[in-house]
């Protein structure tokens, strides 16, 4: 699930774009009349959606966007007035009048590629600690000496064997050191 923040600064437009979302499908988390409130609740999700006006009691959508999260994206929906500022801030826009289906078929891209950008970022490999690599290339150097691998052959024994195992390549690494490992 996406979380979609919609903010507006009249309570009653809110509710009617929470409503609109929500009859095609899109589940909002929250209804926001400040860009405060936004940010606040933008900060208590790990990504999301922020759909909003211009202008806000408190700020301007531009601020608003310096005050969130990088996951998160944001959808303006701006008067023809302000259409432009909005078009050339690089953020995503949508002109007054709005035509319901280009709403839907916006927010739903946007989610989609939420969703992917999410997966992306779980998928991407966890960055090691220097003391994590101290200890793969320390292990490594042992089974070179000991086992007469080339580097990269100890590199791939390390893999497999924490595979073989079900542990991550650290702790084998660890278990190489003491001489625990199963050989």
């Amino acid at each position: 699930m996406v979380n979609v923040i919609v903010l507006f600064a009249k309570i009653e437009e809110a509710k009617s774009i929470k409503n609109l979302l929500v009859r095609h499908g899109i589940n909002v988390t929250q209804v926001c009349t400040t860009g405060a409130q936004a940010a606040q609740a933008a900060d208590a999700c790990d990504d999301g959606l922020i759909i909003c006006g211009y202008q806000y009691p408190d700020m301007l959508f531009s601020e608003l966007a310096a005050n969130i999260p990088d996951y998160f994206d944001m959808l303006v929906i701006a008067s023809r007035v302000h259409y432009e500022a909005c078009r050339e801030s690089g953020i995503t826009c949508l002109p007054m009048p709005l035509r319901t289906q280009d709403f839907i078929n916006t927010v739903s891209l946007a989610v989609e590629n939420i969703l992917w950008e999410r997966k992306k970022r779980k998928t991407k490999p966890k960055e090691r600690t220097e003391d994590e690599k101290k200890v793969i290339k320390a292990a490594k150097l042992k089974l070179m000496n000991d086992n007469g691998f080339d580097e990269q052959g100890a590199h791939r024994y390390l893999q497999k064997k924490s595979m073989d195992n079900g542990i991550n390549i650290v702790e084998m690494a660890y278990m190489i050191l003491e001489h625990t490992a199963l050989f």
